[in-house]
């Protein structure tokens, strides 16, 4: 993975400043202990990732960390990592998290429709960001995802699969991301697996490279 990423200009997309993800109060979701979401540990699927040599140290970006364990894995496997959320609590405990370990990652607090980073990543490890935000507002997202990533750069993707109507989490049926992720931007590997979660739910991991286009 190159871990070079050069600089670019301006984003088209997450500089609009005109989405904001939905008003759910995810602090308050905090405040109350309901994340259901943290399984407290992380995915394990990063581990087969990063143990297969799919997913090697570079430059990568985690929007929607939370309290951040795939963010402390990745930082003590070597890799350059920014992670992104927008709750008081998911953020001051993955910094103190990195303090305590004495790891470093960049910890952005800021709504994700409005990250503008000034240079591209290698990669982006999308696991709980896509269900948490209403599927009117997918199609901008996955267009910020191409434009965070380089040409060549790979999205390392959980799509969670709830079996339920509404959200969040909102399922992300297979169909509907090969529609949302499609091609020229997109190139999808053949391999999906299945990873359990401890809600009852499941996601399908897949990994997905962005292609350089015209447009």
């Amino acid at each position: 993975m190159d871990a070079n990423s050069t600089s670019r200009p301006a984003c088209k997309v997450c500089c609009r400043d005109q989405t904001r993800l939905s008003s759910t109060d995810w602090q308050a979701r905090y405040d109350a202990g309901k994340t259901g979401w943290d399984r407290g540990e992380p995915n394990p699927m990063l581990g087969r990732w990063m143990a297969s040599g799919e997913l090697q140290p570079g430059k990568i970006l985690v929007p929607g960390c939370g309290r951040g364990h795939e963010v402390i894995a990745l930082a003590e496997a070597g890799f350059e990592v920014t992670a992104i959320d927008f709750a008081d609590a998911a953020v001051q405990s993955l910094s103190d998290e990195l303090k305590r370990r004495d790891l470093k990652a960049n910890v952005v607090q800021k709504d994700v429709f409005a990250y503008c980073p000034s240079r591209s990543f290698d990669a982006v490890y999308e696991q709980t960001s896509l269900c948490a935000i209403h599927p009117s507002q997918w199609a901008t997202y996955q267009q910020l995802l191409a434009c965070w990533l380089r040409s060549g750069g790979q999205l390392f993707a959980l799509f969670m699969q709830s079996g339920t109507a509404g959200g969040p989490p909102y399922s992300c049926e297979l169909d509907t991301m090969h529609e949302l992720f499609a091609k020229p931007t997109w190139h999808w590997s053949d391999s999906k697996t299945r990873v359990e979660h401890p809600t009852g739910m499941h996601e399908i991991a897949c990994v997905l490279a962005r292609k350089e286009t015209n447009t």
